[in-house]
Formats: structure tokens, C-alpha cells, sequence
């Protein structure tokens, strides 16, 4: 080797011509191969040797056991043991290092399988050692005293599992027994250990990576974060920061929310200064990482608490059953947003559903359903539309008229012919108002609606996630790696019915004023980088919405409104003297004082000039 190195140093001295580099390449080649050639080999003979000396192989394996990490003394990987308990809902092993519940299964769900694109593997909340938790004591000397790292004897008895461990004389018993609606029983119980600790606390700690289970990682990572109670089950929080504090608050529970599933253990006497970590997972099989920090009372030194561990889908009326305000785990948004979704679209959704057609069908129901209700406000905005394209050529009259005036004269003008013309131009403003909350409540409702997880329709395999039937080679950004056609679709309605509803927008009259238009035209284009990586039920929910809104204006713009009777109430309204509303007047003194300090302005800059 030291040759070599001398060659190619001599080489870059001198410079290599060609048949030197090749005569160089097809040595290194010859190097390389016999020494996979002599590796390989060696490795057959070895286990050759292994198959003819079995008792050597288990000598060695005995004379270096298996260590499992974090232990207090040496703790081969044979004395850990497993034992399950199951029902209809939960599927549950408990490991007997730590006492832990190991591994959690939800029997009547399925988790997302990236490489085949369906939902068919099995859903696990705990698996792979993505959670541990315990408790910990210290002792009289300071020596900190971990449940994780104890191992514990397991029996069996029904649905109830026990498991037990000694430390330094103490006992510490971890009691499970599996219950319906997804709980687990917790108790634990301590003797002895009062000998050991004085303090009077102790601390549970749990490190937890959430695993993920659906299509949208980065959807599903939004929706990963603490989740906790207090005020006796009254007041609710969450926390999707980098860091949780708590230190004045008794938590009546704390969970780890997912997307549609959360992780939550209820202590009885409550969670004290609690405090946790959160950091995202950028790519693998886990998204996000937790870790949290409370303490418990010890009563007299022992710790004989109780706890119920929740593995739950976020299901609302599963939810409400518990009555520990878990229901506010399903983010369905806050005040007015979560009471529209509550009270109006998961009931109306579930009543279209009742009647047992597709889930995409239900949604398109649900959209006529929002816009009859919308349909009188929806029949105004329209009209006034259609009055405001009528006065039109009278504002480009005002407009060409006072094209070199003061901009205030304009617009005082134009508003004068509105006024005259009985038109209110806020009256337009009221529909658009009343599509943000809805808009918002819709944006909640879709991603986290359970009963929409896994519904197909048509080319989205789930309703909740994107559909990626075009995917793209390579990554653009704030797209990723595929196109939704639903999106897409969403995307050209909305721009066709921007494109129906601009034409009475008027044109800027002054330089450097933005064109309104083109900001309109630019928005829905917007959207498709908004809705590529949302709920496809979301997608087809504002697709359906625009389609109607544009076949609307056009039933409303040829069958119902007649422009010819809509100029004629314009004009009988000029002949009748017009009050002047509250609004119009403060909108006109505005302007009139505007104007009057631009008139003293202009005659103080005059006056400077005249000065110099």
C-alpha cells in the first residue's frame, strides 16, 4: 500500500499520460478483488468451523450475554420477558423490563404503508421500543432509583397482568387490567419503600416518538403534540412548541395527540410541576420526538397511586363518553370555528352518511346543503353585482371626468353615484366575511374527522390525505413531489369564477396604484400550493363550492335578474331623495377633512416656494 501511495505522489509530480493511469486502474482492480476474493473465502471457512464446533459457539455465547442498555447491574436478554393481553378494541404486550406497556395495536384500524400506497399494516400507538416510561425515586444516598431499568416477574390472571420487582428490599408492583373503550388500569403499588427514599415525590417520566401511520407526514407532524387537563378536568391546553412548562398547574391528564390518535394516562392524584421537550423527526418512520417530566406524591414514602392509560382514536362521540373533556383533543378548532363543526357539519355529515352512500357523495351533499343556507346572502351579493355593472359607464364617466383632479375629488364623485344609485358597496363584503370562519371550520373539519379516514373516492384512496395519483420525478418546492388533481381541479374553478366576478373591479386611474386584478388572478393560483398537500375531502369540498357559485351566477345573471328593471329601480332611486347612512357620512367627512389637509398642505408648500 505504502507503494502505491509513493506511485500516485510520484505521478502527480511527473504527470500521468495515459497508459500509465490505465496500467494504474487495472492494478487497483486486481488489488481490490483479491482481497474480497481472500475475505470471502476466509468467511466461508469460519463458518465451516462454526457448524462443526456448536458447543464452542455456545460457550461464547454464554461467556458474553446479551446487555440491555440502561439497566442497574447486567441483565441478560433471557430474563426479559413478554406477555399479552388483547380484547375487540386493543391489542396490548407488556415487557417485564421496566414493567412497561411495550406495545399497543388497535385492532380496528390500519396504518399507512408508503411502499405498497395502501392502508393494510397494522396500526401500533407503542412498537420498537418508541415509548418508555417510569418512575423515579432517590434513594437515601442520592442514588437515583429508575423503573425503567428494573426487571420485573409477570403473572398473568384474566385480563389483568402483574408485574413485580425488588429493589434493595423494596417491592414495586405495576397492576394492568385491560378494560372496554380502549383503557387500561394502572395501579401501582409499593412496600418497603419508604427505607429507601425520603423526599416525599417521586418523578414519571416518559420519552415517547410518535409513529407515523398516515399518508400526510407532514399533515400528520402538525398534528403531533402535547395534550393535557387541569382544573379538575375544566380547563384544557395543548402544546405543539418546542418546549411544554406547567410548573403551576396539577394535570388531571397528559397525552401525546396524533393525527386521529392519541396516547393519553390519567393520574388520579395528578401531575405536578410538569415539563416536557418536543423536537420534529425530519424523515423515517417516526415524525416527532417527546419527552415529559412530572412528579407524584409518595404518601408516607410509598407510592400506591392509581392510573389509566387511554389508547384512543379521536372519535367525538367516543370521546365525550369518557366525560374528562378529552373531546377537546380533536382539533375542530376554537370557539365559534369548533362550535360550527360540532353542532353543524360532523351532525349534518353523519345524517347524509346515514343514508349509505360514498363518503365523496356525502361531501358533495354537504356542500348543496351550505349553500342553500348561504343562498339568500349569496342572491344579494349577486344583485349588487349586477347593479354596480349597470352604473358602471356612469363611474368611468366620473373617472374621465376627474382624471387629472385631486384622487379625493374621484373618489368623493364615485361614492356620490353610488349613493344616488341606492347601491352599498359594503353590502359585498358581507359573504366574503361569512366564508372565513366557514372556510376555517372546513380546514379543521376535513383533516381530522375520523370517519372520513380511509374513504376512498374516485382517484383519493383517503379523503383525509392528498391524492398523488401525478407524481413528479423531482421536488418542487412548497409543492413536494406530486400534483393533487383535486387540487388542481379546485384550483381552475376558482380561478374561472375570479375571472366571472372581476369585471366590475375597476382599473387603477393612477400611477403606481397595484392592479386589483391581477392580485385576484394571482390568489387561486395560491390555493393549489395550499391544497397539493391537504385533505383531497377539503379539494372537493371548494371544487363542488366554486362549480355551484359559478353555475349560480349564471342562472342568477340570464333567468332571475333582468339588467333593463335593475336600471330602472337605479333610476327611480336617483328621482327619491337619499338619507345619507351613518357610514356614507363618516366615510365623507373622512374624505372631506382628508381633502381639506391636503388643500393646506399644498397651499403651505406653496407658500415655502414663493419664500425661495
Amino acid at each position: 500500500m505504502f507503494r502505491i501511495i509513493n506511485f500516485i505522489k510520484m505521478q502527480q509530480n511527473n504527470g500521468l499520460d495515459k497508459n500509465q493511469l490505465i496500467s494504474f486502474m487495472l492494478f487497483s482492480l486486481i488489488m481490490i478483488g483479491a482481497m474480497f476474493y481472500f475475505q470471502d473465502k476466509q468467511s466461508k471457512e469460519q463458518q465451516l468451523k462454526e457448524a462443526q464446533n456448536p458447543k464452542k459457539e455456545q460457550t461464547n455465547a454464554a461467556a458474553k450475554p446479551a446487555v440491555a442498555a440502561n439497566l442497574n447491574g447486567n441483565v441478560s436478554a433471557a430474563a426479559i420477558q413478554a406477555v399479552n393481553l388483547q380484547n375487540e378494541e386493543l391489542k396490548l404486550e407488556f415487557s417485564s423490563l421496566g414493567g412497561q406497556i411495550s406495545k399497543v395495536e388497535l385492532n380496528q384500524y390500519k396504518a399507512y404503508d408508503h411502499k405498497t400506497d395502501k392502508a393494510d399494516l397494522p396500526l401500533y400507538l407503542m412498537n420498537k421500543n418508541n415509548s418508555s416510561y417510569g418512575f423515579q425515586f432517590k434513594d437515601k444516598t442520592g442514588k437515583t432509583i429508575n423503573t425503567k431499568d428494573l426487571v420485573f416477574s409477570p403473572v398473568v390472571n384474566g385480563n389483568t397482568v402483574t408485574l413485580t420487582s425488588n429493589v434493595n428490599g423494596a417491592i414495586i408492583q405495576f397492576i394492568y387490567t385491560l378494560l372496554p373503550k380502549y383503557k387500561v388500569d394502572f395501579q401501582v403499588r409499593t412496600q418497603g419503600l419508604s427505607q429507601l427514599v425520603t423526599d416525599g415525590k417521586a418523578n414519571f417520566v416518559w420519552d415517547y416518538q410518535v409513529r407515523n401511520v398516515e399518508k400526510g407526514r407532514s399533515q400528520e407532524q402538525t398534528h403531533s403534540e402535547f395534550v393535557y387537563a387541569f382544573n379538575n378536568y375544566k380547563d384544557y391546553d395543548y402544546d405543539g412548541r418546542t418546549t411544554m412548562e406547567e410548573p403551576d398547574e396539577t394535570l388531571n391528564w397528559l397525552g401525546v395527540k396524533q393525527q386521529f390518535f392519541s396516547s393519553v394516562i390519567e393520574a388520579k392524584n395528578g401531575f405536578t410541576n410538569s415539563k416536557g421537550y418536543q423536537d420534529m423527526i425530519e424523515e423515517g418512520e417516526y415524525l416527532k420526538k417527546l419527552n415529559y417530566d412530572g412528579q407524584v406524591q409518595l404518601v408516607g414514602n410509598e407510592l400506591n397511586q392509581d392510573f389509566t392509560w387511554y389508547f384512543l382514536p379521536l372519535d367525538l362521540n367516543l370521546l365525550k363518553s369518557y366525560d374528562k373533556n378529552f373531546d377537546e383533543i380533536l382539533p375542530l378548532g376554537w370557539s365559534f370555528i369548533g362550535t360550527m363543526n360540532r353542532w353543524f357539519f360532523i351532525p349534518v355529515y353523519n345524517l347524509i352518511s346515514s343514508w349509505g352512500i360514498a363518503a365523496g357523495w356525502a361531501i358533495f351533499l354537504l356542500t348543496i346543503f351550505v349553500k342553500l343556507i348561504l343562498s339568500p346572502i349569496m342572491f344579494k351579493q349577486h344583485k349588487l353585482s349586477a347593479m354596480m355593472r349597470v352604473i358602471r359607464p356612469e363611474v368611468d364617466e366620473v373617472n374621465e371626468k376627474y382624471k387629472d383632479a385631486d384622487p379625493m375629488k374621484r373618489q368623493q364623485a364615485i361614492m356620490e353615484v353610488y349613493r344616488k344609485a341606492g347601491v352599498n358597496q359594503m353590502a359585498g363584503c358581507l359573504p366574503a366575511l361569512l366564508q372565513i370562519p366557514i372556510f376555517y371550520a372546513l380546514f379543521r373539519f376535513f383533516p381530522n374527522f375520523i370517519d372520513l379516514r380511509g374513504q376512498s373516492f374516485w382517484f383519493a384512496k383517503d379523503l383525509t390525505a392528498y391524492d398523488d395519483v401525478i407524481k413528479l420525478p423531482f421536488h418542487i418546492p412548497f409543492l413536494g413531489e406530486h400534483l393533487s388533481i383535486f387540487a388542481i381541479a379546485c384550483t381552475v374553478v376558482i380561478l374561472i369564477y375570479t375571472m366571472m366576478t372581476s369585471g366590475n373591479m375597476q382599473q387603477p386611474t393612477q400611477p403606481g396604484m397595484p392592479n386589483m386584478k391581477v392580485i385576484m388572478y394571482i390568489f387561486p393560483i395560491t390555493f393549489l400550493f395550499f391544497l397539493n398537500a391537504s385533505a383531497s375531502g377539503l379539494s372537493w369540498y371548494y371544487f363542488v363550492s366554486n362549480v355551484i357559485n359559478i353555475v349560480i351566477i349564471l342562472v342568477i345573471k340570464y333567468w332571475i335578474l333582468d339588467e333593463k328593471k335593475i336600471h330602472a329601480q337605479i333610476q327611480a332611486n336617483k328621482a327619491q331623495p337619499k338619507k345619507e347612512g351613518k357610514f356614507q357620512r363618516r366615510m365623507r367627512e373622512m374624505m372631506e377633512k382628508a381633502q381639506a389637509q391636503q388643500e393646506e398642505m399644498r397651499k403651505q408648500q406653496q407658500q415655502q416656494n414663493k419664500r425661495k
